[in-house]
């Protein structure tokens, strides 16, 4: 069951130069800069009400965030929900037909786990489901 939007993930080429427009131009605060190695993504962490702008940079070329930022440009990359429990939505989608990019949950920033809709099912949209890590194991 959908929690709640978590954060709304924008990729960036540049932390640096993105958290500069969306630090002081809008006011928000950065409270971490985190490295997702499985990722290969550096992510800004910005609150915002009871969610978060997460700022996405891709460490390598071959990144997921970098080659998305090659096909389409900078700019929306992802929205997030929270679940309670990412196995069982994991379950019930696929039971659904969706066409999920993640069959198994893996860890994310925070020490989440994470699993992503593919966007072919979600109107072009490429959702993630994020299971805090209070409410679940994270090692695996």
């Amino acid at each position: 069951m959908l929690r709640k939007v978590d954060h709304i993930g924008i990729a960036v080429r540049s932390l640096e130069e993105a958290i500069r427009f969306y630090g002081p131009a809008l006011g928000l605060d950065v409270v971490g800069i985190e490295e997702v190695p499985e990722q290969r993504t550096r992510v800004a962490i910005l609150p915002i009400g009871e969610s978060r702008i997460e700022l996405l940079e891709g460490t390598d070329k071959d990144s997921p965030v970098a080659r998305s930022i090659g096909a389409r440009g900078e700019g929306l990359h992802h929205l997030c929900f929270q679940v309670n429990n990412l196995e069982g939505e994991l379950a019930r989608l696929r039971e659904a037909g969706v066409r999920l990019v993640d069959g198994y949950p893996r860890k994310g920033a925070g020490g989440c786990l994470v699993a992503f809709i593919h966007p072919s099912s979600a109107s072009g949209v490429l959702i993630e489901l994020s299971q805090p890590a209070e409410d679940g194991e994270t090692e695996g």
